[in-house]
């Protein structure tokens, strides 16, 4: 029986998406669910499963762009594998060692099934090139196909994994010096992503603003109960929680800074659903924390971990991506002091957090060290006039130089005690 797959649509007003990379090779077999294709749309990239096992026969090569509902490939499901077929045509043929009761017995845990491992011809050069071998990749990824991007992206993040297993002692480089030029067609995610930035520069108004934050009270209550968090909520405790949080209460006293502007109407949204930038294979994406004024900080850490996961491994759905009221973006994890972070439309303001410093400052009249960050609020002056984007950075940094204040909606604990 051969079944035709076809291209699900990724959306709606979604009408062409590009075959990005085909997971298996023409005429292999797969087993059923097993992911055969991504597809790229001008939003999001998809994979495409098998409906059944049977053998793939791709029909749109990888890189064509192609209608949503078009066949993208056929599947023989009454074809057998020529694993199968060899086996039954040599029956003597010993393919593994079978285990013994004794040795079964010594077994302790279950046998897990392999999982084969598939990368595009240029995703394999490339560890080749690097000596990647296929257990780092994945331990660093959920899923076990690899494109170029995911391979490229793995070098460039990998020192991020402390229990990556890299070897003792590199290869070489090839004493061969060469010129070359390679031309890559831009994915339509790609295309649209320049469209938009260029929108934005030319058609808002937008300014950003600078501060400074002493991180020493987070960083001390981190260290302090780091370990007592992970044991209870099962998550660690970074810097993006914090910053989440002390958003979510500036953005209730400051609501101007959580506006967007929908025709000649200015829209107030009484919620913070806050983007958070993440960095993946295929460029930058920004899932969604709904409701994050009502989140503690273990719900924001176990909402972010598991969208930055979701994104890494290509599986983000446009509803997690859309929908954003706020946006904040963390450029100190690659090194970045100072930068001008741009405003993700429709929305009116993006932080921008920075690396974190050892820097002299004045306190109480001396000279101290303190860990500092430079943050920076780029907004839409259309929107939001200068006393508001001043004084929600402000805001911001006021409450993460006093953590406590977090649980009191942005008071004081000790007038909230008092009762003034």
């Amino acid at each position: 029986m051969r079944i035709e797959i076809k291209i699900p649509s990724p959306g709606e007003s979604i009408s062409q998406v590009q075959v990005a990379t085909w997971l298996v090779a023409n005429g292999e077999m797969v087993e059923k669910d097993q992911e055969i294709a991504e597809i790229d749309s001008d939003k999001a990239t998809l994979s495409i499963s098998a409906p059944e096992s049977g053998i793939v026969s791709q029909v749109i090569p990888a890189g064509d762009m192609a209608a949503v509902g078009a066949v993208i490939a056929t599947l023989d499901t009454k074809a057998k594998p020529v694993e199968e077929s060899a086996h039954e045509s040599q029956p003597n043929l010993v393919v593994t060692p079978s285990l013994t009761p004794a040795a079964m017995a010594e077994v302790k845990e279950p046998v897990r099934k392999t999982v084969k491992v598939a990368a595009t011809p240029v995703a394999r050069k490339l560890m080749e090139l690097h000596n990647v071998n296929e257990s780092s990749l994945r331990d660093f990824y959920t899923h076990y196909h690899f494109s170029r991007e995911d391979v490229e992206f793995y070098l460039q993040h990998k020192t991020e994994m402390p229990d990556t297993k890299q070897p003792a002692v590199q290869p070489a480089a090839k004493d061969i010096a060469f010129r070359s030029d390679e031309r890559q067609p831009m994915s339509p995610l790609r295309r649209k992503l320049a469209e938009r930035l260029v929108a934005v520069k030319n058609q808002t108004a937008m300014l950003t603003t600078f501060n400074e934050i002493n991180m020493t009270p987070v960083m001390e209550l981190r260290a302090k109960y780091k370990d007592a968090f992970q044991k209870k909520h099962g998550v660690g405790l970074g810097f993006m929680s914090f910053f989440t949080r002390a958003c979510a209460v500036a953005l209730k006293s400051f609501p101007q800074v959580n506006a967007s502007i929908d025709g000649d109407e200015i829209v107030l949204h009484h919620y913070s659903d806050i983007g958070i930038a993440v960095s993946t294979p295929k460029g930058l994406m920004v899932p969604v924390v709904r409701d994050a004024e009502t989140l503690a900080l273990a719900d924001i850490e176990h909402k972010i971990k598991y969208l930055a996961s979701r994104a890494r491994d290509k599986k983000l759905t446009l509803d997690e991506m859309s929908g954003g009221t706020f946006t904040i973006t963390n450029g100190g994890v690659f090194g970045s002091l100072l930068s001008t972070p741009i405003i993700n439309p429709p929305q009116s303001a993006i932080l921008g957090m920075h690396n974190i410093v050892e820097r002299p400052i004045a306190v109480k009249g001396k000279v101290e060290i303190h860990p500092m960050m430079y943050v920076a609020l780029s907004y839409d002056h259309r929107v939001i006039d200068g006393r508001e984007s001043v004084s929600f950075l402000v805001k911001v940094k006021q409450l993460l130089e006093n953590p406590v204040h977090l649980i009191f909606e942005g008071g004081d604990a000790e007038i909230e005690l008092l009762g003034l």
